[in-house]
């Protein structure tokens, strides 16, 4: 038998079941464990949580007289239930917290993680094809990882992220959002638990595409005008998986439906003005966009991360520009794996971020356009040199391939 309890009543070795209230208000990553530790005992009873559901038969039952009790497989409350849209807040003025590793020392971490996001998110896509709910609790212990590889390093697991295959787009595009979104909102001065909502919502965005037909999923080509039509429907699908999971919350819900938005209020599915579209979905937009144009599809490759952060820049009412601002210093005016033109004539690969000089990143200078000769590549630390950086260049004007193994090594996902 379940039984709902309040905070003050908890006590080591009872086991949690789920945390009544929001997720993105109570102190842990996870809603089903054992509390062991009067650390976070003491977390638990100054969340300001109103009660929590214990389940005695995998830990301590409480004294006689308990309230509430329910059967085991009763329906129990969502972790918070769907509301509408709030308009955003200001983001801070005041500077997110410096890197704690170096690009290089964190892609071992980020390239595992890209492994395991793959797999979570490939076997959640194929439950809910066959029609099984989805269970959004089961994703947080990687998002949890994501969000501390991120801390660590925003740019590691992100551009990782955007050397997708084509065959894996549908998956990695899910964790790439999840990725940026944590970053977004590290940039945006959230707290630990507000960025790891985000880094949920940025998993489970694109959900309802799982309930598309696979022949317009996968598609090679462009979609004739029916086509759209039924992919346009996947952020309700999405909407709809979720809400009967039961278990995700509000914010969540709120970018699996309005990541399409826009300011301009011509987006879908509701075509919401700016002022109706909360911060998350705001954040949703820039980073579904961003991951959609820097990847390779079946139809077209992806642009250059520092070209598509100029035409997201050019295209007027589609996102909010405070957002896009905070977007933009999170990745870096030149994010890692740009190709770009030094005053000195020299090419060279963006392989990390100077977080407080961000036209000033630590590049790789790998070609001299003065003798059309390649160079022996040299890490140079531009905040620390006389040459800069003049422009952007197109890798493929220039015939490079795979500029990747200039900054990601044997962490760079192999090509099938």
């Amino acid at each position: 038998m379940l039984k709902k309890i309040a905070v003050s009543q908890v006590r080591l070795g009872m086991h949690i079941h789920a945390l009544e209230g929001a997720w993105i208000d109570h102190p842990f990553w996870k809603s089903k464990f054992v509390i062991r530790d009067s650390e976070d005992l003491s977390k638990l009873q100054a969340s300001g949580l109103p009660g929590v559901w214990i389940d005695p038969a995998r830990g301590l039952d409480v004294a006689d007289g308990t309230p509430d009790v329910a059967p085991r497989g009763a329906a129990l409350p969502a972790s918070v239930p769907p509301k509408p849209a709030t308009a955003p807040t200001a983001p801070s003025d005041a500077p997110p917290p410096e890197p704690d590793r170096s690009l290089q020392d964190e892609l071992s971490q980020a390239s595992a993680l890209y492994k395991a996001g793959r797999s979570k998110v490939a076997s959640m896509f194929a439950e809910a094809r066959m029609g099984k709910a989805v269970d959004a609790e089961q994703c947080l212990p990687l998002v949890s990882e994501i969000a501390e590889s991120v801390f660590r390093n925003p740019s590691a697991l992100v551009s990782l992220t955007r050397l997708k295959t084509q065959d894996d787009y549908t998956y990695m595009h899910s964790v790439a959002v999840c990725a940026l979104m944590v970053a977004l909102g590290r940039e945006l001065n959230l707290s630990d638990a507000e960025c790891r909502e985000a880094g949920l919502a940025g998993l489970l965005h694109d959900l309802g595409k799982a309930a598309m037909p696979l022949e317009v999923l996968n598609k090679p080509g462009k979609l004739t005008d029916p086509e759209f039509t039924i992919m346009k429907s996947h952020p309700e699908r999405g909407y709809e998986m979720l809400l009967e999971g039961g278990t995700v919350s509000a914010g969540a819900l709120d970018v699996c439906l309005h990541h399409h938005e826009r300011m301009d209020g011509t987006g879908y599915p509701h075509r919401l003005p700016g002022d109706k579209i909360s911060l998350l979905a705001r954040m949703g937009a820039v980073a579904d966009v961003y991951d959609a144009i820097t990847s390779n599809r079946p139809y077209k490759s992806g642009w250059d991360p520092a070209e598509s952060i100029a035409k997201m820049a050019s295209w007027g009412g589609h996102f909010d520009p405070a957002v896009f601002q905070a977007f933009v210093k999170s990745l870096g005016i030149y994010p890692v794996g740009s190709l770009v033109r030094l005053h000195s004539g020299k090419l060279a690969v963006v392989v990390d971020q100077n977080p407080k000089a961000l036209v000033s990143p630590i590049v790789k200078t790998i070609f001299s356009t003065k003798s059309q000769m390649p160079l022996n590549p040299t890490v140079l630390d531009l905040s620390k040199s006389n040459d800069r950086i003049v422009g952007r260049e197109n890798p493929d004007t220039w015939g490079f391939k795979q500029l990747e193994l200039l900054w990601a090594g044997t962490a760079a996902p192999k090509r099938g």
